[in-house]
């Protein structure tokens, strides 16, 4: 696993739940011995512009997978559909051009305790859930070449 890389792009809007989702998933990372200087992390304005640098990273061919972390929360417009929706669209889409794990890790939730408890609580860890998920879906991308 140490030659692994792994990109991580992480929005920083709701930033006290991204930035939860960020330490979670770069620790688990970390536990399975990636190099720190393999863990490349890029910081976005938010949840729409995840998928515009999940592509410039893949462009590159540097990596093994990226992580995209964010958090969109419904509010009282319709913005969140438009946000949420494009996002997850976004993030499939450059998976499936460039051929990389590109892991949703963005949460949607209808309001912020859901949101928490998604990243500390009962509900789950999402950044744990998301570096686990990167993990295994390039141990199964190898097991298919």
């Amino acid at each position: 696993m140490k030659d692994l890389k792994i990109a991580i792009v992480v929005s920083k809007f709701n930033d006290d739940i991204t930035s939860q989702l960020l330490s979670d998933a770069t620790n688990t990372l970390k536990k399975a011995e990636i190099l720190d200087n393999h863990i490349l992390i890029y910081h976005v304005p938010g949840a729409f512009e995840i998928p515009f640098v999940a592509q410039v990273v893949s462009e590159k061919k540097e990596v093994d997978a990226i992580i995209c972390l964010g958090s969109v929360i419904r509010g009282e417009t319709t913005h969140y559909d438009y946000v949420a929706g494009e996002c997850a669209r976004g993030i499939m889409n450059v998976s499936l051009q460039y051929q990389i794990p590109v892991i949703m890790g963005v949460l949607t939730t209808e309001n912020r305790d859901q949101a928490q408890k998604r990243t500390f609580g009962p509900k789950g860890q999402k950044g744990i859930e998301s570096a686990n998920a990167a993990l295994e879906m390039i141990t199964l991308l190898k097991k298919l070449s």
